[in-house]
């Protein structure tokens, strides 16, 4: 049988009564709080845009209250709309199909400038494009390159789902977006690259959110914050990071530093909800 934590009356004396009450009622709730009934299910991108994101969790506490997994990103996304998992650094635009959602970190994986990693890639420039093959792991990506083409570059071009690996139809006025690790790779192939995150800022002048770690219900506060604490340890490491990922198509200290943006900002959160905006009006 468990125990109170609180001490005999008689030992409780003078005017900090009351605060050591408190203090023993928080203490107390919270221990109840990380006392949960199953560790919490957390899904995660298999990227390395995502590596400085996970490498907090390894021997921190938080480990013990949770069970880690790994995907991409459309795949996580439509776990964490069943309900698969509780917890997961999923694409916003799947936002407004969760039937509640809270955003339980400070960091996410954003960009103020060019990213790098979500981009067009094409043989031709922009206004000569006919087709643009569309990646299927990500959602807020094909959300964000639908509203560029529709808005901010006003193309005329057939978009085209895929399901598969289709990097070898980018060619001729066919152009592709591709994202992750395989859009660095695709660098070193197309003559014409379009940064969407890039192209995002000079639209809108703010900066943009690919993915965040948003969780389907609530969750202890407790378990937040450590979750929190965790996840943003590796943005003070980056160096460390890069040693444990050698690469070799891009410079992950430019990548980490320059390009992915980690801190969800106030600009981030209102580039965030004026995306979600435009999302609400295309339905």
């Amino acid at each position: 049988m468990e125990t109170s934590p609180f001490l005999p009356l008689p030992e409780r004396k003078g005017i900090f009564y009351l605060e050591l009450v408190i203090r023993d009622l928080v203490t107390f709730a919270a221990s109840k709080l990380l006392k949960l009934e199953r560790k919490v299910k957390v899904a995660a991108v298999s990227y390395l845009n995502t590596k400085p994101l996970l490498y907090g969790f390894r021997n921190h506490p938080v480990m013990e209250m949770m069970e880690l997994s790994m995907d991409y990103p459309a795949k996580i996304a439509q776990q964490l709309i069943d309900g698969e998992v509780d917890v997961a650094l999923v694409p916003v635009a799947i936002i407004p199909k969760l039937k509640e959602y809270h955003i339980i970190a400070d960091y996410c994986i954003g960009a103020e400038g060019p990213v790098a990693s979500v981009c067009l890639y094409s043989d031709v420039p922009l206004n000569d494009i006919k087709r643009i093959y569309l990646d299927y792991q990500s959602r807020t990506s094909v959300a964000l390159l639908k509203l560029l083409v529709r808005e901010y570059w006003k193309l005329d071009v057939e978009l085209v789902p895929t399901t598969g690996d289709y990097q070898d139809k980018i060619k001729g006025t066919d152009a592709g977006l591709v994202i992750g690790d395989r859009a660095l790779a695709q660098r070193k192939v197309s003559p014409f690259i379009y940064d969407l995150a890039e192209n995002w800022m000079r639209f809108t002048s703010l900066p943009f959110v690919f993915a965040a770690w948003i969780s389907n219900k609530s969750l202890p506060a407790a378990f937040v914050k450590e979750f929190n604490e965790a996840t943003g340890i590796g943005t003070q490491n980056i160096p460390a990071v890069v040693a444990e990922n050698p690469y070799d198509l891009y410079d992950l200290t430019t990548y980490y530093i320059h390009n992915i943006s980690y801190p969800l900002t106030p600009a981030k959160r209102q580039g965030m909800q004026k995306f979600l905006g435009y999302l609400q009006e295309d339905k």
